[in-house]
């Protein structure tokens, strides 16, 4: 029986254009290079942002420390400025899929490759609240190994009381999304093409299901429920 479903934020429940991957490519093609926003989703999406800037780089064959460090510190003044005119909406079915879940007595997580501070200005752009619309927030901040690791699901289910992975969901629109959740022994691992990934390449990670839409997830779960009820 799932008792937590752990949802991935930019381009999974929280809608904002692209700006932080936006940004990130502003930052680093601001050194010289010239990569387009495709190959930084490709590359970067869902992980940590300074690990994000290491991996896409390394597509280059570059592995410079303090370059990446120094593009991470403009990154971060960058993103400062552009979330001030920023229009930030959830995706599509979001609230009634929290509903959805917490109607059926299951937690509500959000994670991020984002950190604390970035996750809670989305959020409060949106007007959720810990403990009305979710449950829990963990992002890369709080733990100290990020996606494909999957501490980040461990540290919510401790805080949550969740203590078998089989009990537990993860969604994203990243193939690193699903690589964290089958990492952790989730349950089911579950990709979304709403974001950063195409179908085709969520399908490599290899999830449980790939959807189109948060809508889907429901009835995945009430069919897993009844095939294993309590």
């Amino acid at each position: 029986m799932i008792k937590m479903a752990v949802f991935d934020m930019a381009g999974t429940t929280v809608d904002e254009n692209n700006v932080v991957y936006k940004t990130l490519m502003l930052a680093i093609n601001q050194r010289g290079f010239d990569f387009r926003l495709d190959e930084v989703l490709a590359q970067g999406a869902g992980k940590e942002k300074l690990a994000a800037i290491r991996s896409v780089l390394a597509s280059k064959e570059i592995a410079d420390a303090s370059l990446s460090e120094q593009i991470f510190e403009d990154f971060l003044l960058l993103l400062e400025d552009a979330y001030k005119e920023l229009n930030v909406t959830e995706q599509r079915n979001t609230s009634k899929i929290f509903a959805a879940l917490k109607d059926r007595g299951i937690w509500v997580v959000l994670n991020t490759g984002y950190n604390r501070e970035i996750a809670e200005g989305l959020i409060g752009k949106i007007g959720w609240k810990e403990g009305e619309h979710f449950d829990c927030l963990v992002t890369a901040s709080d733990v100290d190994k990020n996606r494909p690791d999957p501490d980040m699901i461990f540290w919510a289910m401790n805080k949550l009381g969740i203590h078998n992975a089989d009990e537990v969901v993860k969604v994203g629109d990243s193939a690193i999304d699903i690589e964290e959740g089958r990492n952790a022994g989730c349950r089911l691992s579950v990709g979304i093409t709403t974001g950063a990934h195409t179908h085709g390449q969520l399908s490599e990670a290899n999830p449980d299901f790939v959807i189109d839409d948060l809508a889907e997830l429901i009835p995945i779960i009430d069919r897993l429920a009844v095939a294993q009820p309590v």
